[in-house]
C-alpha cells in the first residue's frame, strides 16, 4: 500500500510540475503575442504564482517520491533510465531556475509599462526571447523523462 500511494503522489505531482508548465507556457505565449499590455500584465502576474505555487513545490516532490519509489521497488539507483531522468530533470531545473527570475522580470516590465498606458517596451521581448530558448530544452527534458518512468528502458 505504501508504493501505491508514493506512487500516486509522484504521478501527481508530475501532473501538477507538467501541466502548470505547459498551461502556464501556452497562456504567457499568447498573451505575448496578443501586445496587449493589460493581458500580458494580468496573465505574467499569474504566471509566476503558479510557478511558485506549484511548480517549485512539485520540482521537490518529484526527486522526493522518485528516490523513495526506487527504494521500495529495488530499482538501482545508477540503472541507465534512472541516471538519464535524473540527468534531464536536472537540465529542465536548470533552465527553470533562470525562467522563473525571467517570468518576474516579465511580470514587473508589463506592469510597468500597463500603468504609464505603454505597449511593451523593448525590455520585455528580450527577456521574453530568452524565455523561449530556455523554455524548449527544458520541455523536452520532462517529455524524455515521462517517457524514461513510463518505460523503464533496460
Amino acid at each position: 500500500m505504501e508504493y501505491l500511494i508514493i506512487k500516486w503522489l509522484h504521478i501527481l505531482s508530475s501532473t501538477l510540475l507538467f501541466g502548470t508548465g505547459i498551461g502556464s507556457a501556452w497562456y504567457l505565449l499568447f498573451a505575448s503575442i496578443s501586445r496587449d499590455t493589460r493581458a500580458v500584465a494580468v496573465v505574467s502576474r499569474n504566471v509566476v504564482r503558479a510557478d511558485w505555487l506549484f511548480t517549485a513545490t512539485t520540482m521537490i516532490v518529484q526527486p522526493a517520491t522518485g528516490y523513495y519509489m526506487a527504494h521500495l521497488a529495488g530499482y538501482p539507483l545508477h540503472s541507465r533510465w534512472i541516471m538519464w531522468s535524473l540527468w534531464l530533470y536536472l537540465l529542465a531545473g536548470a533552465c527553470w531556475l533562470p525562467v522563473v527570475w525571467i517570468q518576474m522580470r516579465l511580470r514587473d516590465v508589463a506592469a510597468a509599462a500597463d500603468a504609464a498606458g505603454q505597449a511593451l517596451p523593448p525590455l520585455y521581448w528580450r527577456y521574453f526571447r530568452w524565455w523561449v530558448v530556455l523554455g524548449i530544452p527544458a520541455f523536452f527534458a520532462f517529455v524524455a523523462v515521462f517517457y524514461l518512468m513510463v518505460a523503464k528502458p533496460a
